[in-house]
């Protein structure tokens, strides 16, 4: 019996065991899983921002700005620059402001500050301004030359030239023949930086034997206009301008003053100086100098154009030239007579 027992136990164990191999195994635990490695950002790049603001004379509120220098009545200055301006843009869509300098060397000073990228400069502020600022030269003034009685160029009288001359004013009756006779008179030039109104006026003085400082007693009239009047009403005995003032159609001293050429003369008469004309500055990109050259030249070409630029400096027509052409050549005689454009330049502290 014992014996039946232990082979039953027996065969119990062996079918344990042999159930025990045949199981399916049991999942082995997972390996531990590696970290990702990161990924490569690519560096965040600022966005581009186009820009807001318009080019220069693409709107009104960033004009291309013309500043005039203020050789005569200033109002009249200012309404037919502005008619330049309406002009040009009718031509070439570009938006342009018009600024009347206070003298000379505020629209040279404007020009070299950016605050003004074209210039309508007379003849010595071009000079100044090469030199300070190398200002670029575009176009010079064309007008019908006028030749008065005492002029050895009579024959140019009609003819358009690109220079003109300054005169020496006094009233008929004031016995004043020559330079010598201006000794000790009141004397009205027209402002420091006027080439006929003032530096060579100056020259001519000196060399006839006249210190402008202590021989006369000079005063500055503010403009060629008011040197005239000045003379007329017997303000000053003498004075200079370009000429003719007397005559000028674009400053009409003759409507206010209908005998101011039978009252007044002159006595008087300078060598040829190179008539003023349209500079831009430096930085002012080519295509806004073409338009605007480009513009000007049809204005010069338009009869009703013409109207305008006669109005505003008695402007005939243009030329396209450079400094080197009239300026440089009048530079080096100025500098011959001891007139250096450097003496004449504010230097910086």
């Amino acid at each position: 019996m014992k014996n039946n027992l232990f082979k039953v136990l027996v065969s119990i164990v062996v079918l344990a065991l042999t159930l025990s191999a045949c199981a399916t195994p049991t999942t082995e635990a997972p390996k531990p899983t590696e970290a990702p490695k990161p990924t490569a950002v690519p560096p965040t790049v600022a966005p581009t921002v186009a820009p807001t603001a318009d080019p220069l004379g693409t709107s009104a509120d960033k004009p291309i700005v013309m500043t005039f220098v203020p050789s005569g009545d200033t109002a009249k200055i200012a309404k037919a620059g502005q008619d330049i301006a309406d002009y040009l843009k009718k031509v070439n869509g570009l938006n342009y402001k018009v600024e009347v300098g206070t003298s000379e060397a505020a629209s040279i000073e404007a020009m070299g500050g950016n605050k003004a990228q074209v210039g309508f400069l007379n003849t010595f502020a071009i000079v100044l301004a090469k030199t300070k600022y190398d200002i670029e030269v575009a176009l010079v003034n064309q007008r019908v030359y006028v030749a008065i009685p005492i002029d050895p160029d009579k024959d140019l009288g009609g003819k358009i030239t690109p220079y003109y001359k300054g005169q020496f004013l006094t009233q008929t009756t004031s016995g004043i023949k020559s330079y010598a006779d201006l000794k000790g008179k009141t004397f009205c030039f027209t402002s420091a930086s006027s080439t006929s109104g003032n530096i060579i006026p100056r020259i001519i003085l000196k060399a006839n034997g006249i210190d402008p400082d202590k021989d006369l007693k000079a005063t500055f009239a503010g403009g060629h206009d008011k040197a005239a009047i000045a003379v007329y009403n017997g303000d000053c005995v003498a004075g200079v301008t370009f000429v003719d003032t007397l005559t000028d159609v674009s400053l009409k001293l003759y409507e206010k003053y209908p005998d101011i050429s039978k009252k007044v003369t002159a006595f008087a008469i300078s060598d040829r100086i190179p008539n003023d004309g349209v500079q831009y500055t430096k930085g002012l990109s080519q295509k806004i100098k073409d338009a605007t050259t480009d513009g000007l030249l049809k204005m010069a070409a338009d009869p009703e154009g013409v109207k305008v630029l006669k109005s505003l400096y008695n402007i005939d027509g243009f030329e396209k030239a450079g400094y080197d052409k009239y300026y440089k050549p009048f530079e080096d005689v100025l500098a011959k007579a001891g007139v250096k454009a450097e003496d004449y330049v504010t230097k910086p502290k």
